[in-house]
């Protein structure tokens, strides 16, 4: 096995992790400042049924970002959190522009920044893309053993 194929079978690793953690990341953060703070800015943006979509967004973030992380229906995961991001991008992002860090000014208190664009909604989409047309790489526990301990599943194998 070549060093570049080594290298590639390991690759979904920090992907599955960094997006793992930052959807958990998400909703512990909702969790944190209270569900009914997010549905009140859901209610601001009007979405319809603001606090049930609140709940299920924040369990879409814990349990989606647990999936990936832990390599576990990766593909039906991404499938609402897709649909979050899709959502968040088109509703809050979209008009800040695509830039997710804007200098608006630089203080004796430090640098002030604006609101974030839609760059790390589409990072997060290319990621998610990325693991279901790819599969989910080595130590997922998806990868069961009725199939090539060198081989997880993807998309090819459902089509």
């Amino acid at each position: 096995m070549t060093l570049t194929k080594l290298t590639a079978r390991w690759a979904p690793i920090p992907l599955r992790l960094i997006v793992g953690f930052g959807f958990m990341q998400h909703g512990v953060a909702k969790l944190m400042h209270g569900p009914d703070a997010f549905s009140g800015l859901l209610h601001a943006l009007n979405v319809p049924a603001p606090h049930v979509m609140a709940w299920l967004t924040i369990l879409i973030e814990l349990f989606g970002g647990l999936a990936v992380l832990l390599g576990a229906f990766v593909m039906l995961a991404s499938v609402p959190m897709a649909a979050v991001l899709v959502v968040a991008m088109l509703t809050v992002h979209l008009p800040y522009g695509f830039a997710s860090i804007k200098l608006m000014a630089v203080t004796a208190a430090g640098p002030r920044f604006g609101p974030p664009g839609y760059e790390v909604d589409l990072l997060y989409l290319a990621c998610l893309a990325v693991l279901v047309l790819g599969g989910s790489g080595p130590l997922a526990v998806d990868g069961q053993p009725l199939r090539s301990p060198d081989r997880n599943p993807t998309v090819a194998d459902v089509v």
